[in-house]
């Protein structure tokens, strides 16, 4: 059945209907399909997913991709990890994985959930550190600032011992799988809404705004950071990360973390990924200036020793959809030459500045200008989920409304 027929004749739980209608592109008429393809209840997907990330894709996009375009082993690929999203759900599906996103938090978030230890491991890991040693007020990073306005100071102590450690083990060569994901949980729980994060009440999700804006809050709010048991919310965050995964899964997540790669490059020069391998891509590139990836995370920076003004050169924040479809061009060639014949590139995309710019419209002659065939484009109706509703943003109104998916093969 070709791509066309499947999802003219899709039905979502044999009940919706897909409507089709022609557009035109500079390249000629293209057919866009609109559907509800996949559900749009978040937490149907495995807890595994469950970190904040502003700007992320549900796990239901690319399963329905992986599901449909690619078999077990095949090699899947997303040039724009965030979260890891589609390497996380390609993983579980028992496809071969390759990562890449330019942010350095990406890998952090995303390696250690498919390279995963057990719980007694993260617990040992855990006890071996001394979270009550008195903090080196002179060289621990998270000191030379005050993040009073985020955490009691006690929190603050506990969490400046633990970026100490997690440092001195990388600088070692010592950090493991269970490092590696503390790590990751204790850099996700920094700042959030609830009392599963370790900060006061801030923005989700999982923002961290400027301490002024944090005081401002606070005193809005009549707030005083409380003190919150590092150990104990890693613990918890990871038990329920790991609620809904066998051993049996587990261990067959990890034989694909083991093989898999990973990288930190501009999407439109990553040399090291061997020509004609990928079998299918799913990603979601930054959308001109819509989030601000490296102010939004300066306080994961700060934890994990990270440069924040040097990832914030190499970011880059686009404001005229003429110099986006110029830097996505690089892209979509890249993504030409990795990718195997018959292979396919899931190009999710979407409205931006309250539907005055269909980006589908502008990447569908970037991906055949690369030599790859364009089978149509597909809208994922949806609403907007509580997160969206906490930001002040209603269906149709402002961000992201619909998923847009432009679907390529080669």
């Amino acid at each position: 059945m070709d791509i066309s027929t499947y999802l003219q004749n899709f039905k979502f739980n044999n009940s919706t209907t897909t409507e089709s209608e022609q557009i035109q592109t500079e390249v000629g008429f293209v057919q866009r399909y609109i559907n509800e393809f996949w559900t749009s209840q978040q937490r149907q997907a495995n807890a595994l997913h469950e970190v904040a990330y502003r700007a992320c894709f549900k796990p239901q996009l690319p399963a329905f991709f992986i599901n449909w375009l690619s078999k077990e082993g095949d090699i899947v690929y997303d040039p724009f990890t965030g979260r890891g999203t589609t390497i996380v759900e390609a993983a579980l599906l028992n496809r071969q994985v390759i990562s890449n996103d330019i942010n350095p938090l990406s890998r952090i978030f995303t390696e250690a959930r498919i390279n995963i230890p057990t719980q007694a491991e993260i617990h040992e890991r855990l006890d071996s550190i001394d979270f009550n040693s008195p903090p080196d007020t002179t060289s621990d990073r998270m000191f030379k600032i005050s993040l009073d306005a985020f955490f009691h100071k006690r929190t603050e102590q506990e969490l400046a011992t633990l970026s100490k450690y997690l440092t001195e083990q990388k600088k070692q060569a010592r950090e493991n799988h269970a490092d590696s994901w503390i790590r990751m949980v204790a850099t996700n729980r920094l700042t959030g809404h609830s009392p599963g994060f370790f900060s006061v009440y801030t923005l989700p999700p999982n923002q961290a705004v400027s301490i002024k804006r944090q005081m401002l809050i606070n005193e809005k709010r009549k707030q005083i950071p409380e003190y919150r048991d590092v150990k104990t919310l890693i613990l918890k965050k990871s038990k329920q990360l790991l609620s809904e995964l066998s051993s049996q899964r587990i261990e067959q997540v990890n034989k694909i973390g083991n093989q898999a790669q990973f990288f930190t490059k501009d999407a439109s020069q990553t040399f090291d990924i061997q020509a004609n391998t990928v079998q299918l891509t799913v990603t979601s590139p930054p959308f001109l200036d819509v989030v601000q990836y490296s102010e939004d995370n300066w306080l994961r920076f700060l934890f994990n020793g990270i440069d924040a003004a040097s990832v914030a050169r190499k970011i880059t924040t686009i404001r005229s959809p003429q110099e986006w479809a110029a830097m996505m061009s690089g892209v979509f060639h890249e993504l030409y030459r990795i990718t195997k014949s018959g292979g396919f590139v899931a190009f999710e995309v979407g409205e931006v500045r309250k539907g005055k710019i269909e980006l589908d419209k502008l990447v569908v002659p970037l991906g055949v200008s690369a030599g790859f065939i364009c089978e149509g484009i597909m809208i994922n109706n949806q609403n907007f989920t509580k997160t969206a509703n906490i930001w002040g943003i209603s269906n149709n109104a402002q961000g992201t409304n619909t998923n847009r998916i432009v679907i390529f093969k080669k």
